[in-house]
């Protein structure tokens, strides 16, 4: 969990992206997001929402020995999202939701997310920075990964060069993205599936290895990320050092449930 807050911030506005995206903006008062990283692109966020029947969350206090709740309260529901940007000037957070109706609480507070809503927030945490410096990338992910991937993208340098797959369950869910870099995008329309033998995982192992350094961020279903991480490690020959996989999410699941073993997959690198 990252050092950073865990601040109360309001919700500003809420925008429809798409029929599975949604965008919250969050400020907080007093300037609690004055010193806000804003060149974290795709960086981890804790998100703190309050159990039902409660307008705020109960907020930890973190410390040396790990996050310190109050004891005369609920925890808050905890989930890790992804900054979609920062906007240092106003001091607005972006933070894109996918919806799955009330099947999942992040979702399901989404959905009735209203201007004025409290939630609370840390951040931004992950590898800074997310993608080694090198002049070739790989992109891939889900689409509870489209907000980082998009976030990548628009942060990479004009020299920089790649591809990028993302796996979307709706067509309508493709965004349109401005960016600099010289990255190629399949974008692929499939529902989610718990196995590993998807089409975004098909799309990678289309690729010709590259024949220089490359960096690779992959981040979706558990099944998919394996295999994905497994051919880049086996077939492209990348090392740990070159990877960034990440599976946000398991089939079957909740967040609750598979907290350890995410964090067990991604220290084994070699399974």
């Amino acid at each position: 969990m990252s050092a950073r807050g865990p601040w109360p911030v309001q919700v500003t506005d809420v925008a429809r992206l798409s029929p599975s995206l949604l965008r919250v903006e969050l400020a907080g008062e007093n300037g609690v997001l004055a010193g806000f990283a804003d060149d974290r692109a795709g960086a981890h966020l804790k998100i703190f929402l309050p159990q039902p029947g409660e307008a705020t969350p109960a907020l930890p206090e973190f410390t040396p020995d790990g996050p310190r709740w109050p004891q005369s309260r609920a925890r808050a529901i905890t989930r890790t999202y992804s900054a979609r940007y920062f906007d240092k000037h106003r001091q607005r957070l972006y933070v894109d939701f996918v919806l799955h109706g009330d099947d999942g609480p992040a979702s399901a507070w989404a959905r009735r997310a209203r201007v004025g809503d409290t939630i609370g927030v840390a951040g931004p945490g992950g590898p800074s920075p997310m993608l080694a410096p090198v002049d070739r990338v790989l992109l891939a992910g889900d689409i509870t990964a489209l907000p980082a991937i998009a976030a990548l993208l628009e942060s990479l340098p004009a020299h920089v060069c790649g591809h990028a797959i993302v796996q979307l369950p709706d067509d309508a869910d493709r965004p349109v993205l401005d960016y600099a870099a010289s990255i190629t995008i399949d974008w692929l329309q499939a529902p989610h599936v718990d196995h590993g033998d998807t089409p975004m995982v098909r799309a990678l192992k289309a690729l010709e290895p590259p024949t220089e350094p490359v960096a690779a961020w992959v981040a979706g279903e558990n099944a998919s990320i394996l295999a994905m991480r497994a051919h880049l490690r086996d077939v492209w020959g990348l090392t740990r050092q070159q990877i960034y996989a990440v599976p946000y999410w398991k089939a079957r699941a909740n967040e609750e449930a598979y907290h350890a073993e995410r964090h067990r997959v991604m220290d084994n690198f070699d399974s």
